[in-house]
């Protein structure tokens, strides 16, 4: 078999994204053939796995799609960050590997009467991975960071409904005057504007998270790189080698380090979705960000076992940059091209994982809230193009005088072939030329707040917490997140009525009301609902599906594989037999060739080649190896 470090170094040579890490020994099911099986999984009477049954080597190597941009939880941006920070850090409150809110660094907690006051009571014995302890006074400062305007934290808004917040966000108040009290070294108490009742899950959020003052102080921004940070999860930050691997270790100081298996974990930025499922396949990853749509059906047939595809708490969608020409001060413009997408096209024949179409932002599903569904969510596409095609001549375009657009992307080919099915709409339905330009995902962040160069630009949400406000928010006037220049002050005014209303009835009808002016003003181009499809080693376990998609490594382990005396030892009875029925068996067994073991004796020829033994024929390697039916080509698209 290749080594997995020369795997790794071939594919940083020629894709910049894997490098070496050491070679990958032990029973941890390499997937040659997706041989051998792991064992049945033995539960103690505790509810952990049975010794017996674990891999030797408890390391977990995953796929996590970008390049974050830093490690500091209250700067952060994008699901790639959230994932390593849950593994190394941990807040007031925590998830289960289910998504349901838990008990985190406070042990309990009380609510007021009127929902406005929370009483956080802090586990005795917590310390920081320095060996430091861990007291009510560390989340007392963190929480004042990370809404100091200074600290120009991304996800600060989340805090809004914390007393104060906004003042202190607008510059006007100190962070010390944020409504947070310390009552004592284990205990805080938290004051909100009004009841907000995702709070305890707000607190899930790395913005939320503890960071330690005498590491921040020390390093000042270089305080999130290895060496350096001091962290309180269940994972400590040993090396960080850029757009090669983040490797994580076991926090021995952790809490609940007796209860977590998983030694090390890996996170690997490969954008290209191709090339992670090469790497799954032989072996390299223990699961995948993401699979290619080209690939899916492949790996239906071929990876039943592997393959998990679960819904998911967002929704995907494009943003119009309204602060610069052709969308400012052009709402028709801007609703033809709305108007001018087949989603159903999109969903069926281009990503075909099961994604629903989707005309609004709100994702349904979130507990007790109907989404807003707009009038022409109930039109045929037919009709929604004849007033596409009426609003485009409203804006003052036509065939003799096109609209020329961008539409920007960060690197995946997922979302390369649906800006190519939406540039192929426009040019059939509205004779729009739209060029697509393709950038890495720091750059393409980048350009998006900045809102100088962007036009048109792929977007999308996951929710922070089972709540639409989670959506909303991100649409308020000044948001660290509103890379779309958008400001209405009624939709302003009707996110400050969601905040302080205590009856669930009128907050959710609030609610509606703000997704609806939002929707009316055609700020965003949805195009469906997203599901989760990735592989999975089935040989990891205590990864769950949720909504939230969240999955903490200190809730995972590895089942070592099957050997043969496991299948003996699994075997039924044989019933007894005659002694002539015995002759004839040792007779018919003597003359019997010894079978061949030709399961596991070949091993892959070459990188990312499947070995001698698989039978089924790799999975196609790019959209033009096997497109989509009816998918729109590039060149058509331009």
């Amino acid at each position: 078999m290749i080594p997995p470090n020369a795997f790794r170094m071939l594919l940083c040579c020629c894709l910049a994204l894997l490098a070496a890490c050491g070679d990958r020994q032990g029973d941890l099911g390499r997937r040659e053939g997706r041989n051998p099986q792991p064992v049945e999984l033995l539960l103690l009477d505790d509810g952990r796995p049975d010794p017996s049954v674990l891999a030797a080597e408890q390391v977990v190597y995953r796929g996590n799609g970008e390049e974050p941009q830093t490690l500091d939880p209250h700067r952060a941006v994008g699901v790639p960050s959230s994932h390593i920070l849950r593994d190394l850090f941990e807040g007031l409150t925590n998830e289960a590997s289910d998504g349901d809110v838990i008990p985190g660094a406070a042990l309990r907690w009380n609510i007021s009467r009127d929902a406005r006051t929370y009483t956080f009571y802090l586990r005795r014995d917590l310390v920081w991975s320095n060996g430091e302890p861990l007291t009510a006074q560390d989340f007392v400062y963190s929480l004042r960071r990370a809404a100091n305007p200074e600290t120009a934290a991304t996800s600060a808004n989340m805090l809004l409904p914390i007393q104060n917040a906004r003042e202190v966000l607008a510059g006007t108040m100190e962070p010390e005057e944020l409504g947070i009290s310390l009552l004592d070294d284990y205990t805080l108490q938290i004051t909100l504007t009004g009841p907000t009742p995702y709070f305890l899950g707000l607190l899930t959020h790395p913005v939320a998270y503890p960071v330690n003052r005498s590491n921040v102080e020390e390093f000042g921004e270089l305080f999130s790189r290895p060496g350096n940070l001091v962290s309180n999860g269940a994972y400590l930050l040993k090396d960080w080698k850029p757009r090669v691997q983040i490797e994580l270790e076991k926090n021995p100081l952790f809490r609940e380090a007796d209860q977590t298996l998983i030694e090390r974990v890996f996170y690997y930025p490969i954008e290209d979705l191709a090339t992670e499922v090469k790497a799954f396949r032989s072996g390299e990853i223990d699961w995948t960000n993401e699979v290619p749509n080209n690939q899916f059906r492949w790996l239906q047939q071929n990876y039943p076992g592997e393959l998990v595809v679960s819904p998911w708490m967002g929704s995907y969608f494009f943003g119009f940059n309204l602060t610069q020409e052709p969308f400012i001060d052009n709402p028709s413009l801007r609703m033809a091209l709305i108007l001018a997408i087949d989603r159903e096209i999109i969903t069926e024949k281009v990503t075909q994982f099961g994604e629903k179409p989707s005309f609004a932002l709100v994702p349904p599903g979130i507990d007790g809230y109907v989404p807003f569904s707009p009038e022409y969510a109930d039109w045929t596409q037919a009709e929604r193009n004849h007033e596409a095609r009426r609003l485009l001549e409203q804006a003052g375009y036509s065939p003799e005088d096109p609209l020329l657009i961008e539409i920007r992307y960060n690197t995946s080919d997922n979302h390369k072939k649906i800006a190519l099915a939406i540039a192929s709409m426009w040019k059939q339905t509205l004779g729009v030329n739209a060029t697509l330009v393709n950038e890495e995902f720091r750059v393409f962040l980048q350009n998006r707040e900045q809102k100088v160069i962007t036009q048109v630009f792929r977007a999308g949400w996951i929710s922070d917490y089972n709540d639409p406000y989670s959506f909303l928010e991100l649409f308020r006037t000044g948001h660290g997140r509103n890379d779309y220049g958008y400001s209405n002050s009624s939709f302003d005014a009707l996110l400050d009525e969601v905040g302080t209303e205590r009856v669930r009835a009128r907050r959710e009808r609030l609610m509606f009301e703000a997704e609806r002016v939002l929707m009316s003003d055609h700020v965003i181009i949805p195009i469906y609902t997203y599901v989760t499809k990735r592989l999975v080693n089935p040989h990891l376990r205590g990864w769950e599906n949720n909504v939230m998609d969240h999955h903490q490594t200190r809730y995972m382990f590895l089942l070592r594989s099957r050997t043969a005396q496991d299948v003996a030892a699994q075997a039924p009875e044989p019933a007894p037999e005659s002694e002539g029925e015995a002759r004839a068996a040792v007779s018919d067994d003597a003359e019997a060739p010894l079978p061949v073991d030709t399961e596991n004796e070949a091993e892959p020829a070459a990188i990312g080649v499947p070995a001698a033994e698989e039978v089924a024929p790799g999975p196609p390697d790019s959209e033009a190896a096997a497109p989509a039916e009816d998918e729109p080509a590039e060149g058509g698209a331009r």
